[in-house]
Order: structure tokens, then C-alpha cells, then sequence
């Protein structure tokens, strides 16, 4: 008998609702997130790029990496990263080279332009850090404790994906 079963179905259902309710506002915070990154773009007058290739530019950073991965970290979609990473280099973003080995691999890496976006984001998101901090919206405990349990998410999501198909 799983512990589920054991559980009163009242519980079960506001543990349901819950559940929802969180999937929801991560859903909606992603959204936001784009929403920030787009408004402090406009603030500060940069226009050919988008809110989802500036959080490729910060999650990239100072690495050299491939398509796959990107993908298999877990940050992009297969199809988008590629878009994605052409739109960059086209636009002087980013500079790809073949890989010596693997001649169908691309590597990438950030151009001054790209690190000059990676920049604006950092300092935004340093911004927000120092906000919430001093505004007392969420400590170092509380990000802490969020953190944790969204890795804990992650986790049981990520064995579902492998472990069942």
C-alpha cells in the first residue's frame, strides 16, 4: 500500500491543489522573469534581442559549449537553442567554430557584444538580489530553502523522464 494511498483524500487533495497552485506561479515567474529582462532592455535601449537569447548570453558566460549542451544542462529546448544560437551569431553575438573532432558539432562562445548583454543582465539580477534583500521580501535562508525544494523538484521530475520511458 503506497503512503498516497494511506493519506486522507482531503489531504490528498489539498496537497493536489497545492502542487497545482505551484506549478502555476513557477510558470508565471518564468514569464515575469522574460518580462523584467525585456523591460530593463528597453530601459537601457538594446532592441535586437530578446528576453530568451539574453538569458542564453548569461547562462552561457564564459564557457565554450555546443547546442547539445545546453540542452542536456537542462536550460533550452533542442530546436529553440539552435534558433536561438544562429540568431546570436548572425547577429555578432556570438562566434560558433567547428569542432576539431566532431566536424558536425559547433561550438560557442560569446562575442564583446555578447558579454556586454551578459552584463546587463548580471547587474540586473544583482539589482534584485540587493532588492529583496533590502526591502526583506526573502533572506539568505529563505532563497536557501526555495532553492532546495525547487532542486528536489527537479530531481523527481528528471527520474520520472527517465525511469518510465
Amino acid at each position: 500500500m503506497s503512503m498516497h494511498s494511506r493519506m486522507p483524500e482531503a489531504h490528498q487533495h489539498s496537497f493536489m491543489g497545492g502542487y497545482l497552485e505551484a506549478l502555476a506561479l513557477v510558470e508565471r515567474l518564468h514569464r515575469l522573469l522574460l518580462d523584467v529582462i525585456k523591460d530593463e532592455f528597453e530601459r537601457v535601449g538594446v532592441i535586437d534581442i530578446n528576453a530568451v537569447q539574453a538569458l542564453l548570453l548569461f547562462n552561457i558566460g564564459e564557457n565554450e559549449v555546443t547546442a547539445g549542451e545546453l540542452k542536456s544542462r537542462g536550460y533550452y529546448q533542442g530546436s529553440n537553442v539552435s534558433y536561438n544560437l544562429k540568431k546570436l551569431v548572425e547577429m555578432g553575438y556570438m562566434h560558433h567554430q567547428r569542432c576539431e573532432i566532431d566536424r558536425r558539432s559547433v561550438r560557442v562562445r560569446l562575442t564583446q557584444k555578447g558579454r556586454d548583454i551578459r552584463d546587463v543582465v548580471a547587474k540586473l539580477f544583482a539589482r534584485h538580489a540587493d532588492g529583496l534583500q533590502e526591502k526583506g521580501v526573502l533572506g539568505a535562508e529563505g532563497i536557501e530553502t526555495i532553492t532546495h525544494s525547487l532542486r528536489r523538484v527537479e530531481r523527481y521530475w528528471t527520474d520520472q523522464i527517465r525511469y518510465i520511458y
